[in-house]
C-alpha cells in the first residue's frame, strides 16, 4: 500500500529547497502525498510513545541493565524486510543519477549506526533516571537542537516562527532541569536525575544530528525516489548500532544479569520478555515514520512530528504510571506544545506558497494537463 500511494502519477511542479521540502516524492499528487506523510506520522507516534512508556516499565518492574535498553532500540531491525521485499515497486531499479560507490555507503551505515548506537545508551540512561514524562518533555528540546544542524548542515531557513519555537523549547528544557525532582523515580539520587537531565539533553541532540545527517545523504549521496532507500538506511544503520550494542552488552558484563532481572521482574518471566519484544517492535515501527518523514518531507518536519508524540506522552504516563504533574511540568509542557504549534504553522504557511507557485506555473504554460 505504501509503495503504491508513494508511485502514483507525479504533477506537481518542483518547487524550491529553500522551504524545506526537498524530497522528490512531494511532486505527487497531493491526496497521495499526504496519505503517506499520515501513514508515517501514526508510525511514529504511536512507536515512540508504547516504546518509552514500555522502556518506563522495564526499568520500574525490576530491570536494570543499560545496554539491554539500549539494544532492543535497534534488535528488532529484521522485521523491516517484511515491508522491503513486499512493497517494492515495479520501477524499483529507476534512478536519476548513478548509485554511489558501495565504499562510500559502507563508511555511511558504520559512521551513522555508530552513533545511533551512542545515542541509544545516552537515551537509556535517561529513562534509568527519570520518569516517563520528564524524560519526554527534555527530549521535545530535540526539535530546537534539528533547527540548528538544518541550518548549517541542510540549508534549511529560519524563519521567526522557527526561531520561536528554538526559543521556546530551549525554556521548557531548562525548566525542567531546574525543577526539584520531586517526581524521579524511586532510588534515584538528585545527582543522578540531574545526570538523567544531561543525558537526555545530549541524546536529543545527537539524534537531531543523525536526523539531519540522514537527510543530507539523501540528497546527495543516494538521490533515488525510491521507498527502499529508506529501508536500506534502516536496515544498515541498525545492523551496526545492533552489533556494537552486543558488543558493549558482553564487554561491559551486564549479560550475566540478564538470567537475574528475567527470574526477578516484578510481573514474571514470560512479562520480561514481551516487554522487551514489544519495546524492539514498537521501536522500530518508530524508526520508519522518523526516517519515512525525512524521506517525504524533511528532516525538520520529522523532528516536529517527533516533538507532539513526546508532548503527549506525559499524559499517557501520568495515566499508566501516575506521573506527578507539578507546575513546572505542566508549564513545560504547553511549552512544548506552543512550540510545537510554530512549526507546524510554518509548515502550514510553506504549504500555501507551494499551491501558489504550482497555480502561476499552470497558468504560465497554459496546458490543459491537469496540475
Amino acid at each position: 500500500m505504501y509503495e503504491f500511494l508513494v508511485y502514483q502519477s507525479k504533477n506537481l511542479v518542483p518547487i524550491l529547497a529553500d522551504h524545506g521540502y526537498h524530497r522528490p516524492l512531494y511532486n505527487l499528487k497531493r491526496s497521495h502525498w499526504w496519505t503517506v506523510v499520515v501513514f508515517n506520522i501514526l508510525f511514529l507516534i504511536v512507536g515512540q510513545a508504547v516504546a518509552v512508556l514500555l522502556g518506563r516499565f522495564y526499568y520500574d518492574k525490576g530491570g536494570n541493565s543499560k545496554w539491554m535498553a539500549t539494544l532492543v532500540q535497534t534488535a528488532a531491525f529484521p522485521l523491516l524486510f517484511i515491508p522491503y521485499l513486499f512493497l517494492r515497486s515495479p520501477d524499483e531499479s529507476t534512478s536519476l543519477s548513478a548509485p554511489p560507490s558501495t565504499r562510500l555507503m559502507i563508511i555511511i551505515y558504520i559512521v551513522v549506526g555508530v552513533i545511533i548506537a551512542g545515542d541509544n545508551m545516552l537515551y537509556s540512561i535517561g529513562l534509568l533516571y527519570l520518569s516517563a514524562s520528564t524524560y519526554s518533555l527534555i527530549c521535545a528540546t530535540q526539535l530546537a537542537f534539528n533547527a540548528v544542524f538544518a541550518f548549517f548542515i541542510n540549508r534549511q531557513k529560519f524563519t521567526v516562527l522557527i526561531l520561536n519555537s528554538v526559543i521556546i523549547l530551549s525554556l521548557s528544557a531548562a525548566l525542567l532541569a531546574t525543577n526539584d525532582g520531586s517526581d524521579k523515580p524511586s532510588g534515584v539520587s538528585r545527582s543522578e536525575y540531574f545526570l538523567g537531565v544531561f543525558t537526555t539533553l545530549a541524546a536529543s541532540a545527537l539524534y537531531s544530528l543523525v536526523l539531519s545527517l540522514m537527510q543530507l545523504t539523501f540528497e546527495k549521496v543516494l538521490k533515488k525516489e525510491t521507498f527502499s532507500v529508506v529501508l536500506d538506511m534502516q536496515i544498515y544503520t541498525s545492523i551496526v548500532a545492533t552489533c556494537v550494542t552486543v558488543v558493549g552488552l558482553f564487554a561491559s558484563g551486564e549479560w550475566r544479569t540478564i538470567r537475574g532481572e528475567m527470574d526477578s521482574f516484578g510481573n514474571g518471566e514470560v512479562s520480561y520478555i514481551m516487554t522487551l519484544v514489544w519495546t524492539a517492535v514498537a521501536w522500530q515501527i518508530c524508526s520508519v515514520g522518523v526516517v519515512g518523514l525525512i524521506f517525504v518531507v524533511s528532516s525538520l518536519f520529522s523532528n516536529v512530528i517527533s516533538t507532539l508524540s513526546l508532548a503527549v506522552t506525559p499524559i499517557a504516563s501520568l495515566v499508566v504510571f501516575h506521573d506527578k504533574m507539578n507546575g513546572a511540568k505542566i508549564i513545560a509542557m504547553l511549552l512544548a506544545f506552543w512550540g510545537f504549534a510554530s512549526y507546524i504553522y510554518q509548515n502550514y504557511l510553506d504549504d500555501l506558497e507551494v499551491r501558489k507557485n504550482q497555480t502561476e506555473s499552470c497558468d504560465a504554460t497554459n496546458t490543459s494537463d491537469p496540475c
